[in-house]
């Protein structure tokens, strides 16, 4: 990575100019982090989205809305610490919410609206949004299993934020980044950032040499042995 890039900012402009998800995840594969993808299922509702940003992890727990009592205040409070946890959101960062059943859905538009006016950059859910056509006209990313009405009011509610969180096997801490398109949602450990970023961007280097060696006729074979990059 190019010293000059200094802080989030330049980074991600950086990122979203040179790179895409397969190179930075094919870097994390070369660190020995084989295993940062999340589930192929969850995407972006429009194809043409990005995510990029800092993690601001999100435990959901199942609830019943009869509970009224408990050891707890939570379990008489709507929506639990939702409120709060939005709230909490920083510029940049990512909503990524994990720890609910498929019954539900975690993410709409009012929740939407705030994320921006907070701004944060994308939202990711483990199952499901709503208000897909609102959410779209807003133009806030969101990735998710797909779109289901059912809301999560009487059914879950947010228990802690800023918290590690584990999805799809892959652990989420605060200020992970998380990158995602189309092709896969991608957890880049806080640590691993620069030296991830650095391998990638040299490898986008390198793919735009093969590329150009192929198109020239050099054979596949020809080409990883000259370039080792396939």
């Amino acid at each position: 990575m190019s010293t000059c890039i200094t802080g989030d900012t330049e980074l991600f402009a950086a990122m979203r100019r040179e790179l895409f998800v397969a190179l930075v995840g094919d870097a994390l594969d070369k660190l020995g982090l084989q295993h940062q993808f999340l589930h192929p299922s969850l995407k972006p509702i429009d194809p043409s989205m990005v995510i990029l940003g800092r993690a601001m992890p999100v435990l959901e727990a199942d609830f019943f809305a009869e509970t009224t009592a408990g050891h707890d205040a939570i379990s008489a409070q709507a929506f639990g610490r939702m409120f709060e946890a939005l709230d909490d959101l920083k510029p940049q960062e990512v909503y990524v919410c994990v720890g609910a059943s498929h019954r539900y859905a975690l993410w709409g538009v009012i929740m939407s609206t705030r994320a921006i006016q907070c701004g944060a950059a994308w939202a990711v859910v483990h199952w499901f949004h709503r208000d897909t056509r609102e959410i779209q006209r807003l133009q806030f990313p969101v990735a998710s299993f797909g779109g289901y009405a059912q809301d999560q009011g009487p059914r879950g509610k947010v228990v802690d934020w800023r918290v590690p969180i584990e999805m799809d096997g892959v652990l989420i801490r605060p200020g992970d980044v998380i990158y995602g398109d189309r092709d896969g949602i991608l957890v880049v450990p806080a640590e691993a950032v620069n030296e991830a970023c650095s391998r990638a961007f040299e490898k986008a280097r390198g793919e735009h040499a093969v590329l150009k060696a192929l198109e020239n006729g050099m054979s596949t074979v020809e080409a990883f042995a000259a370039f080792g990059i396939m």
